[in-house]
């Protein structure tokens, strides 16, 4: 163990320049005896000795991990290790009796990242530090001290603040859309973690150059009222949690000093997205000492718009004149061709964080170079990754190993119609919690009562190992060996069990003799840290929502001006900003990274897109000054997808979508479907639309998914109103692809042309 590092930033090490292999290094950490730093086995054994938790860990990683005393700031690229530093930094001054594991609070952003800090820590053999987000360490503070503090009980936390908000309004007698509401609710976070109160609004917003959603005057207005209306409910939010909590610590001198002996050293990770509130209250547990270690990366601000500032970050040294300065480069994560571009990305970025970035230096092998894929139309640039994941998958890649990554979440339904016409499965970002999951509580209570009561189970009577006693209780519950057929709700609660019955393959591999008992006492730790098995099925996440994430294919789409950086982006900060939200994008990949992009928003429509900004000079065939490169120009950008001769388009031909009743222009994807303004009189034959339904729940039934699998109500209408005669009029039809086509036209169309009893089949 250090206690005398030197308090200077360590200087980086020459390297090869980005892209190149470096030399070959002992074999003491790097590629030798150790996982990539990034990764970790999935059981490991906990190390015998403190010395053992430092094994494996490159230089810069081993040099955070022993410096346990004084302030300690960690400047660390994306994929370069991060969270293994700073859990063996805890889980070595713990082993080494330099840390008491009840003293340390390690806090972070969000329960995911926490739970998995919770999980290596325990794996490491420090299992009684605490890991929390900030808001669910204040809130166990202000729950144990409000008697104490206030007296009485704590008032009522609501999950939602946006019914409070709309009754504000109505308080006001202001009207606001959806769109209003969502946006004047984040603009009172904003102000709550800044510490902005309602009289302050207006001339904060205007300091910080925020867009408001309403006139500055009214949501200081609606701010009030929102307060006032929490206040005769006996109601607090979460930001209240974090601003009572600082008050109580500031007004109560004796509560201060108790938790300050309670909790000695502080490591807070993603020092970069830290609120002036949370700096505030981190200040406050820490009083007058300095045994604190934070970790970031400026270029990865993303959450600015919630109030996080870098600036904490990169004034640590100001604060902390002694701190201990360490930069981890290394990026283990990446291929040198994904590095490439992520440092491509930010050498033509400006500003302060821009003038702290950290130029990241692959370790691992080269791999493919990044394809860039230009389309004519959102569709078709969704059905273009659909059919590219489903080639990859058939090639081997595992579909939990690629991720389809889009700017805003209102982009997901066409990747997931696109997804399910393909027949791939695939999962969103920010659903339900794993654990939480019914079919996965069902399961667990079953694994339990097999656990103690097993011994009178005929299912378990001729199964010995402890994979097989999974199968056996999980196909009680649904499980089965072979998959079933689509990608709706039957298809995602067998991946839940399958994900269940992988881990205890997993698990069993790694812990020879372990039993059913044992297994089950992993998923409640799991559980407890949201520590989720894999599920299989390609990820749909908004960029903001990947933060934190990896796979090995990763398909960033929509990366064209407007949506990146997003229209309402204007000053210089804001559209740094969008740059490092695609930095954080491209640094999700391992190994492929598809880029992608579509010249109009629907089929047929004007083609005056042009790609993103960020991609001049980075892309084949394009200069840092120069707009969007000539179609069929050098540098390998490639088109998109071309119909097979010989098959049936998707659309025969793209004119725009325009109603047939009214001629509007249509940019509602319900009313494309449909080919017709939702308000213009339908011409639809109600008793076709009938058997189409009637025939649609029997296919549903046969697949063991639902109805809207098939065709959706809207397609099913948009049948109705056309009644197509022929394979091609049912496919110029919005929401018949390829494979719909072939798998259902010949009964849809048999429907259509009146003949009964289509989809009927003879039982034996």
């Amino acid at each position: 163990m250090r206690s005398d590092v030197t308090p200077a930033a360590l200087v980086r090490l020459r390297w090869p320049a980005c892209g190149q292999r470096p030399h070959p290094s002992p074999p003491t950490w790097q590629h030798g005896h150790v996982t990539a730093a990034t990764h970790s086995t999935l059981f490991p054994q906990t190390p015998a000795s403190p010395d053992a938790v430092l094994e494996g860990l490159d230089p810069e990683q081993r040099e955070v991990a022993t410096a346990l005393h004084g302030p300690v700031c960690v400047l660390a690229g994306a994929g370069t290790g991060k969270t293994r530093a700073i859990t063996h930094r805890i889980a070595y001054g713990v082993r080494a009796g330099i840390l008491q594991p009840s003293t340390v609070l390690a806090v972070t952003f969000t329960n995911r990242a926490a739970g998995e800090m919770r999980g290596r820590l325990r794996q490491l053999g420090a299992g009684g530090v605490q890991a929390r987000t900030f808001h669910s360490a204040a809130l166990r503070q202000l729950q144990y001290f409000w008697p104490k503090a206030v007296g009485g009980s704590m008032p009522r936390l609501v999950d939602r603040k946006i019914q409070l908000v709309s009754d504000a309004a109505a308080a006001c007698r202001i009207r606001l859309d959806r769109g209003e509401l969502r946006d004047v609710t984040g603009e009172i976070e904003w102000s709550k973690v800044t510490q902005t109160v309602p009289s302050d609004y207006a001339l904060a917003a205007a300091k910080a150059g925020r867009e408001t959603p309403r006139a500055p005057a009214e949501i200081a207005q609606l701010y009030a009222a929102y307060e006032d209306l929490k206040r005769d409910r006996a109601v607090i939010d979460f930001e209240d949690v974090l601003l009572l909590t600082v008050a109580v610590l500031q007004d109560r001198r004796d509560i201060a000093e108790q938790v300050r002996s309670q909790y000695q050293h502080f490591v807070v990770d993603e020092y970069q997205d830290v609120s002036p509130l949370q700096q505030r209250l981190l200040e406050l547990w820490l009083g007058e000492r300095e045994n604190l270690c934070v970790v970031g990366d400026a270029s990865q601000t993303i959450y600015s718009f919630t109030g996080a500032t870098p600036d904490h970050l990169l004034d640590f040294r100001t604060r902390h004149p002694g701190a201990t300065v360490v930069k981890l480069v290394r990026d283990y994560r990446s291929t040198p061709q994904v590095v490439h571009l992520a440092n491509g990305l930010l050498a033509q970025a400006r500003g302060r964080a821009a003038d702290h970035r950290l130029e990241l230096i692959s370790q691992r092998r080269p791999g493919p170079e990044p394809v860039y894929t230009e389309y004519s139309d959102e569709p078709a640039e969704a059905e273009g990754a659909a059919r590219r994941i489903r080639e990859l998958i058939a090639s081997g890649v595992r579909a939990s190993e690629i991720a389809i990554l889009f700017r805003t979440n209102s982009q997901s339904e066409t990747y997931e119609q696109a997804l399910a016409d393909v027949g791939v499965s695939y999962q969103l970002r920010g659903a339900e919690r794993f654990f939480d999951r019914p079919e996965v509580r069902k399961a667990g209570i079953a694994l339990r009562a097999a656990a103690r009561f097993g011994g009178n189970d005929s299912l378990l009577d001729d199964v010995v190992d402890l994979p097989s006693q999974v199968r056996a209780v999980l196909s009680g519950e649904g499980w089965t060996s072979v998959p079933p057929a689509g990608s709706g709700a039957v298809r995602e609660r067998w991946e839940s069990l399958a994900a269940l019955v992988n881990l205890a393959q997993d698990f069993a591999a790694a812990r020879s003799g372990a039993t059913l008992s044992d297994l089950v006492a992993e998923l409640d730790e799991r559980a407890n840290a949201q520590h989720a098995p894999t599920v299989e099925g390609v990820t749909l996440a908004s960029l903001h929502s990947a933060k934190g994430l990896e796979w090995d294919v990763v398909f960033l789409v929509g990366v064209a001006e407007g949506m990146m950086p997003i229209t309402y982006a204007k000053t210089d900060e804001q559209i740094e900003e969008e740059r490092r939200l695609l930095y954080v994008g491209v640094t999700r990949a391992r190994q492929h990274l598809h880029v992608s992009w579509s010249l109009s928003r629907s089929p047929g429509g004007r083609p005056n897109r042009r790609p993103s900004r960020f991609l001049d000079g980075l892309r084949p065939g394009s200069t840092a000054t120069a707009g969007r490169a000539a179609a069929g120009g050098p540098g390998g950008v490639e088109r998109g997808f071309t119909t097979p001769v010989g098959a049936v388009p998707r659309r025969t031909q793209r004119t725009p979508a325009r109603c047939r009743v009214c001629g509007r222009t249509l940019t509602d994807a319900g009313e494309m479907k449909l080919m017709r303004c939702e308000d213009c009189p339908s011409d639809m034959d109600e008793g076709l639309y009938e058997r189409l339904r009637d025939w649609r729940a029997v296919q549903a039934q046969r697949s063991g998914q639902p109805a809207f699998c098939v065709f959706t109500d809207k397609t099913l209408m948009a049948i109705a109103e056309a009644v197509p005669d022929d394979e091609g009029e049912l496919a110029r039809i919005p929401g018949v692809g390829v494979r719909k086509l072939n798998r259902y036209g010949a009964d849809v169309l048999a429907i259509c042309a009146g003949q009964e009893g289509v989809g009927e089949e003879v039982e034996d």
